[in-house]
């Protein structure tokens, strides 16, 4: 389900007005830009939550570094939260080097990248640049677009390309050990990728190369890098202020250190290094610090940073993903949410967004293979008191 029933459903008990800003933030509201079920969220707070109110909310922090070894423990964590009223970050525990994490640390957030590739895609359709409905290989051509599967359809994993296998990552191990401050291209990312795709319009099946090949296409139809291109048309008008598009960008100081078995020990400003980066620039590339994660998750799901009909084309689908977006439904309790997960071997993270509510999270774990949802859960619960009705 998207937001076209979702909202309407809570409109009557949630009113959200809209707002105008300057071209330099977030598009200015109008009839376009307004909502199938509401209006465009307000403009996100600026003002802190009182320390003495937000002492629960660390305190859920604090938790997840009392035991790295639970599921949804680890050795450092950040999280934030945006809302109309008020603006939260907190940071635990420390980095894999041993040093202490704060709120503006950047980390890999890794698959959150999608958010911006979709966003960015659904632009250019918009802009009649591409079309959604066209297959991919009109566009790029390559083996894994062979099968004629749409854009629409590699936007949201029904392509029938194949996530790349355990044999393949064992063997781009080995070439990023080999060189772990190497340029990747997509190209060469993609070599890798061994299954034959099958007919398009499949099941749903998550799909890493699906992502590798629409930056291709942004790259192709704009004839500019994937970062100058996210950044330009989505980053700077959400005023997003640590969002870094790997390789084409570094992170924003400070970085954390994380102990990649790839990458070894190199430390050449990328996180997790170099190779790792720009193999998985379109898909997974992203590297930030939390509270630009809940700001983009409040300005994306808010219809502030691109039009609403394109925004609840990304929020629709009939399972748990629509276009670059994971469906959330009721799992948080306090509403329909959306958002997206990113994993790498050495960070986990999350964004949720509940529009109804005015609301953003991110959590970011300094840590691989965890269970962020825990953390976000546990934040929600802490934050009920302060969200009111």
């Amino acid at each position: 389900m998207g937001r076209t029933g979702v909202v309407l459903a809570v409109a009557m008990a949630v009113l959200i007005s809209g707002c105008s800003s300057d071209g330099n933030s977030s598009p200015t509201p109008d009839s376009t830009y307004t909502d199938l079920g509401g209006q465009i969220l307000p403009d996100p707070a600026t003002t802190v939550l009182d320390p003495g109110k937000a002492t629960a909310l660390q305190a859920v922090l604090t938790k997840v570094v009392s035991d790295p070894t639970t599921e949804s423990g680890s050795r450092g964590v950040t999280a934030a939260v945006v809302s109309d009223k008020w603006i939260w970050s907190g940071a635990a525990g420390q980095d894999a080097a041993g040093t202490a994490l704060t709120p503006q640390t950047s980390m890999s957030v890794a698959s959150i990248t999608k958010t911006f590739v979709a966003a960015e895609v659904m632009l250019l359709a918009r802009a009649k640049k591409i079309d959604l409905d066209a297959p991919l290989s009109k566009y790029v051509q390559h083996r894994l677009t062979a099968n004629n599967a749409t854009v629409r359809q590699h936007l949201s994993m029904r392509s029938g390309v194949p996530n790349f296998r355990a044999d393949d990552y064992a063997k781009m191990d080995v070439a990023i050990k080999a060189a772990p401050g190497k340029h990747w291209t997509p190209e060469q990312a993609l070599s890798y990728d061994t299954a034959e795709p099958t007919k398009p319009d499949s099941a749903y099946d998550y799909s890493n190369p699906s992502y590798v090949l629409l930056g291709m296409l942004i790259e192709k139809v704009t004839g500019e890098p994937l970062a100058t291109v996210l950044t330009r048309e989505l980053a700077k008008p959400a005023g997003l202020q640590h969002a870094a598009f790997q390789d084409g960008q570094k992170p924003a100081v400070p970085v954390a250190e994380d102990r990649n078995a790839a990458c070894g020990k190199a430390v050449d400003g990328y996180t997790p290094c170099r190779a790792i980066a720009s193999l998985s620039a379109a898909n997974a590339g992203l590297a930030a610090d939390a509270p630009t994660v809940a700001r983009w998750g409040y300005e994306l799901y808010g219809d502030r940073v691109i039009p609403a009909d394109l925004v609840n084309q990304m929020t629709t689908g009939d399972g748990e993903y629509g276009l670059g977006t994971m469906l959330f439904s009721e799992i948080y309790g306090i509403g329909t949410a959306y958002g997206h997960r990113g994993e790498l071997a050495d960070f986990t993270s999350l964004l949720v967004v509940v529009p109804s509510r005015k609301l953003a999270i991110s959590v970011i774990l300094a840590d691989g293979n965890k269970h962020p949802e825990t953390v976000v859960t546990e934040l929600v619960t802490a934050l009920q008191p302060l969200l009111g009705s």
